[in-house]
């Protein structure tokens, strides 16, 4: 039972994994809807677990190790997608990350001027919204799901 569940959510975070990021970019070049800087390390752990998947099944003796950073990885993403929707909901004020293009001293006149030119999204302006939800609590539901899916078979792993 242990091994069709791992089989079965490994596969699924594979697809979900896909799915979030073809969704980002199809939202970020096809609809133009530009992304904050949190949105982009966002999608961090969807890409990591697109790694971590092939090199799961590359060396499958290291599977509840894999299974262990997946779970690691979208804990993390959950909260860095909690932090996120607290910026949103105004409950949290903006950091060094939701502004990290104008965090360098050195720039010139030119690369001033350019920036400006530049439309930046702030982290609390949400530009999307799918079912009066915005993308964060998307992600903060998906990445929820994958950690206690992995941390459940991480935990019984060993069990029969």
């Amino acid at each position: 039972m242990v091994k069709n569940s791992k089989n079965l959510l490994i596969k699924f975070i594979f697809f979900v994994s896909i799915i979030a990021l073809a969704s980002a970019f199809f939202i970020e070049y096809i609809l133009g809807h530009q992304p904050c800087n949190l949105c982009v390390l966002e999608r961090i752990p969807y890409l990591l677990a697109i790694i971590i998947v092939f090199l799961n099944y590359k060396f499958i003796l290291f599977e509840k190790f894999f299974i262990l950073l997946l779970t690691i990885i979208f804990l993390t993403g959950t909260a860095l997608s909690l932090y996120h929707l607290g910026i949103e909901q105004g409950f949290i004020q903006e950091s060094l990350v939701c502004d990290l293009k104008s965090g360098s001293n050195l720039l010139s006149k030119e690369e001033i001027l350019k920036q400006l030119q530049e439309k930046s999204v702030s982290c609390k302006d949400v530009t999307f919204k799918f079912f009066g939800l915005s993308l964060t609590n998307y992600n903060i539901l998906i990445s929820l799901l994958i950690t206690i899916g992995a941390g459940k078979i991480y935990f019984n792993y060993d069990k029969n």
